[in-house]
């Protein structure tokens, strides 16, 4: 019975971690995105700019 209490807890933790892990990283991944998105528009906008 022990055992088995320990093995829940350890895989509850293991569990709770990479999820944590997981929904930050997508966060970051978003982020970097978004941030990439922003300079290209700012690059076409120099770019067209300069045509003119």
């Amino acid at each position: 019975m022990k055992k088995l209490a320990i093995a829940i807890i350890f895989l509850f933790t293991v569990t709770t971690v990479f999820t944590g892990c997981r929904d930050k990283k997508n966060n970051d991944v978003e982020d970097v995105i978004d941030d990439v998105g922003d300079a290209v528009d700012d690059v076409a906008d120099d770019v067209e700019d300069a045509v003119d």
